[in-house]
């Protein structure tokens, strides 16, 4: 696979920010109340992803080790502010609704992880394509719970994004449960979409299993690495090389001391 298709295969499906690796929650159960507040969120995010990613690749070699962290978040927050300026100015609507979500994108796990674990390592090009399949992950997350809240807690569907007959309203009022757009309901929709994630074995964080010999005990959800499960398999893997390593040396062994034998019985005959 194409390294770039890679990346964007590893954000969506593979690593996927919300659901496989548990980040950005803050955002996820705040805004989650309608789809057209999800996709706004995820895409800010995206953009902010995409740039700031693609820049901290760029300027890897040149930033300091010791102050990496701090650089990066003066990068993450001129990117924010822009976004910010932009929504301001091009969509007032849903940048009032979103309000100090914006500016709290400068501490999103999601980003400062990603510029961690992978743009500062990486060159621009896959860093720049880690962004975006990002970025599109946590923003089919987000609109996926903000979907099953809207629907079953509000009736409607789509609000603010496209017009449909009967302002949208799917549900009448009468049949909704308004407690699923309050929020104890981002709660419940994130529970009920992991459960069901579990339910049919889908990549995720929680259902990787124990059956690991690393001293955790292969529990992903109490981890607290970047790449949780990705890390599980790592650290497997690196323990089934080592244990391919120790059986090919005894193996070497008993063949050196069988070899040594042979030869002492030779040189005894010999004689």
């Amino acid at each position: 696979m194409n390294k770039s298709l890679e990346r964007l295969y590893n954000g969506i499906i593979k690593e996927n920010p919300t659901f496989v690796l548990m980040l950005g929650m803050c955002p996820t159960l705040a805004v989650t109340t309608s789809v057209v507040n999800a996709i706004g969120m995820g895409l800010s995010t995206t953009a902010v992803l995409m740039f700031s990613n693609l820049i901290i690749s760029a300027m890897r070699n040149i930033i300091p080790d010791r102050v990496r962290i701090p650089a990066f978040i003066v990068i993450v927050a001129s990117l924010v502010t822009v976004v910010q300026l932009l929504m301001q100015g091009y969509t007032p609507e849903l940048y009032k609704s979103l309000g100090i979500y914006i500016p709290l994108i400068v501490v999103n796990c999601i980003i400062l992880g990603r510029a961690e674990s992978y743009a500062s390592k990486n060159p621009a090009i896959p860093s720049f394509f880690d962004g975006i399949g990002m970025g599109i992950g946590f923003t089919l997350s987000l609109s996926c719970i903000a979907f099953v809240r809207e629907l079953i807690g509000a009736g409607t569907i789509f609000k603010g994004l496209i017009a449909l007959p009967n302002n949208n309203q799917i549900i009448p009022t009468d049949f909704t449960i308004s407690i699923l757009v309050l929020a104890p309901g981002a709660f419940f929709v994130l529970a009920l979409l992991a459960a069901l994630q579990n339910y049919f074995k889908a990549p995720s964080a929680t259902n990787t299993g124990n059956s690991s010999e690393i001293a955790c005990g292969g529990n992903c959800s109490a981890c607290f690495g970047e790449s949780k499960a990705h890390n599980h398999n790592a650290i497997d893997k690196d323990i089934e090389e080592k244990e391919l390593e120790a059986k090919r040396k005894k193996e070497e062994a008993l063949a050196k001391a069988k070899a040594e034998k042979e030869n002492a019985a030779n040189a005894g005959e010999g004689k």
